[in-house]
């Protein structure tokens, strides 16, 4: 097993999600509206799936052991990555902070939302772009035998909490729906 593989799935998830936000942001800037429900299940996701199932496996088990292979944190591709990760929340939590409003029919907030959606979209493909043509392979290419049967085992321990779990099924319900929303199948 390649140190990578779950994260690299987790990712193809995602980017299905960021199909269909792309095809939201678009209907909503066509129609000069957003719909609370279904940006609120956006959030839900991004913050649920990309952020608590994903982010964190990245930043509490993979990037730690990276560093201790000799990879660096501050000026390389891990800093890197936690930067972007703490934009993108910033991005999600500015829609979140406005999808009342902007649902209101308060232009400004309309505006705001849309335009901190393409944002946060640009960012996130662009980043998983990065991490798994970049990154990932440079995981798979240095870490070996133990680290990898250790990041298997961080891995297992993550996805086998109660709240993990809950909180899985839940986002991978939200992306289905989303999917047949939208008619966006894996990318």
């Amino acid at each position: 097993m390649e140190a990578t593989r779950c994260l690299r799935e987790e990712h193809q998830v995602i980017l299905r999600v960021l199909g269909c936000f792309e095809i939201a942001l678009r209907e909503a800037r066509e129609a000069d509206a957003v719909d609370l429900a279904t940006f609120e299940k956006f959030v839900e996701f991004f913050r649920g799936f990309a952020d608590r199932c994903h982010h964190c496996k990245e930043e509490d088990r993979l990037f730690p052991v990276l560093v201790s292979a000799g990879i660096p944190k501050e000026g390389g591709p891990i800093g890197c990555m936690l930067a972007e990760h703490e934009q993108a929340r910033a991005y999600v939590a500015s829609i979140a902070e406005r999808l009342e409003p902007a649902a209101g029919g308060d232009a400004a907030a309309i505006q705001f939302v849309l335009d901190q959606g393409e944002l946060y979209l640009d960012l996130l493909r662009a980043h998983i772009a990065k991490e798994d043509n970049i990154l990932f392979n440079m995981a798979d290419g240095v870490l070996d035998g133990p680290a990898v049967e250790g990041l298997a085992r961080a891995y297992g321990e993550e996805q086998a909490a109660p709240e993990y779990c809950r909180n899985l099924e839940r986002c991978r319900a939200v992306a289905g729906e989303l999917a047949d929303r939208y008619g966006v199948g894996a990318p």
